[in-house]
């Protein structure tokens, strides 16, 4: 049995927790804030609830396979309801569409939206997909990140990688593939799943469309804040202990290999393992001696681009929406100015600055759990913005600029048919700046590094550190960000330090 540290009790370090102790291993989480759950956090006042992080469960079987792994399954802890329609559209012309939660269902609403032909070429762009997902689940999501080695496994099957197309951008093969440029903007807005421009990221992100509809898109009634908590129960079931408003300053490393950590107040915790759920640019840079091995990682991760961040609005609404989904996209005219704007341009040249006409993401559940009465509503509005970088880039800590900006994003709703602004009983402004001093994510960025460029998601921090003993789980390492992969680096890492 080994003792085994966590730092940080957002869903990876939570999930890595509860394998690990159903192992047989000694396990103690530790968490800065004041209650788990990391990005997936929750804010409530007069009634109304809101989850302030992901909002969105997705490849349902990752958390499936975890309960049963640990304990009781997931359906006897966890009630999750598939949406249906999963994401409605607008566009900037004034068309419409509301995506099924079912595949096939696709095609057809897509035609009847969007005119015919549509439904086919999404379609046949999905099989692809579907046969990239084949291609990389395995030897990519649930295997861990092992460098030329994960290429050469990628590369045996000469079909396999053709299909995944690696040398083409997620931007490119829409174009290859999609006539309608509303079609082509569907599909840009999936590399903002892991903050990265489409005209960058790789082909292999039409794997994330073809998940996300093959598997549906689902809600956890209560809100998604119930996750991490009934992940962190099943973890403290088999033995885990969890310490919350407990920082950590320092990974010991003795020997040459990590042997505890040392916490703010100066206590020292000895452990054989340490798992590091924070971000990985924190623990290179900051958590770990200046003598420990991890000079190429540094290296690495000064070669990728950041995620982007986001903008959050929290709206307490009087009445209600007809009709409304629960989840609404709504587009602007130009798509690739948002992402000069985040990423400074096409060659990364420029300022990057708030988007002057971003494209809202509206959540907006039909949950009692999140309003005071029948005639409230709880909005969690998200625009997609530059990471919080005063002297180089934005400083979303100036005067004004938030409250500035969050006038914007509502008068932007209003002119594309969303206006409550007269409705607002409160509202409360999010920026990248509160991202980062709440979840210690550099620059708020949401999900680590981006997916730009095609190399990028095999420059991602692997889960085994170069230090003995030291293992990365999370949004920051591989297989990246959102929660199936965050689900998904926690098994694999439990399954590279193995059973008691």
């Amino acid at each position: 049995m080994a003792r085994v540290v966590v730092v940080g009790a957002g869903l990876g370090g939570l999930a890595a927790a509860a394998r690990l102790a159903a192992a047989g291993h000694a396990v103690t989480v530790l968490e800065q804030a004041p209650q788990v759950g990391g990005k997936l956090g929750w804010f409530e006042r007069d009634g109304h609830g809101f989850d302030t992080g992901p909002s969105l469960v997705t490849l349902p079987q990752v958390l499936e396979d975890l309960f049963a792994a640990t304990g009781a399954p997931l359906s006897q802890v966890l009630p999750l309801q598939r949406l249906d329609p999963a994401v409605a559209y607008r566009f900037a012309d004034g068309t419409t569409t509301a995506v099924p939660g079912h595949r096939e269902d696709v095609p057809a609403r897509l035609d009847a939206d969007l005119g015919p032909g549509s439904g086919a070429q999404w379609a046949a762009l999905l099989t692809r997909a579907e046969a990239m997902w084949r291609a990389t689940e395995q030897p990519f999501l649930r295997s861990p990140l092992a460098g030329a080695a994960t290429l050469a496994r990628l590369a045996r099957n000469t079909a396999d990688l053709r299909t995944i197309a690696p040398g083409r951008t997620l931007r490119g093969l829409g174009a290859a593939h999609l006539t309608d440029p509303r079609l082509r903007m569907l599909l840009d807005r999936y590399a903002t799943y892991s903050g990265s421009d489409p005209r960058r990221a790789p082909a292999a992100l039409l794997t994330v469309p073809y998940a996300e509809q093959a598997f549906g898109s689902w809600y956890v009634p209560g809100g998604l804040r119930r996750l991490p908590e009934a992940v962190a129960a099943r973890a403290v079931e088999r033995g885990t202990v969890v310490r919350t408003g407990t920082a950590v300053t320092e990974v010991l490393v003795t020997g040459g290999r990590a042997a505890g950590v040392r916490l703010a107040d100066g206590e020292v915790l000895p452990a054989d393992v340490v798992v590091c759920n924070a971000d990985a640019t924190s623990l290179y840079s900051r958590l770990l001696p200046p003598q420990a091995p991890v000079r190429r990682a540094r290296a690495a991760l000064r070669r990728v681009t950041p995620s982007s961040s986001g903008f959050v609005l929290l709206l307490a609404l009087r009445g209600r929406t007809p009709g409304l989904a629960h989840h609404t996209v709504l587009f602007p005219t130009d798509y690739d100015a948002e992402f000069d704007a985040l990423f400074g341009g096409r060659g990364r040249r420029g300022p990057k600055r708030p988007v002057a006409d971003p494209t809202v993401y509206v959540s907006a559940p039909d949950d009692p759990a999140t309003r005071p009465g029948a005639d409230s509503e709880s909005w969690f509005v998200l625009v997609n913005a530059p990471r919080h970088e005063p002297g180089t880039g934005v400083d979303w800590t100036s005067p004004g600029l938030a409250d500035r900006h969050a006038d914007q994003v509502l008068a932007t709703m209003a002119a594309r048919g969303l206006d409550v602004r007269d409705r607002v009983r409160w509202r409360v402004v999010r920026t990248p700046a509160d991202l980062e001093r709440e979840t210690a994510s550099p620059g708020g960025s949401i999900y680590g590094t981006s997916s730009n460029g095609a190399r990028a998601a095999f420059l991602r921090p692997a889960n085994a550190s170069p230090v003995p003993g030291l293992f990365l789980a999370g949004g920051s390492a591989h297989p990246g960000g959102g929660l199936p992969l965050v689900t998904l680096s926690a098994e694999i890492v439990a399954g590279l330090i193995g059973p008691a």
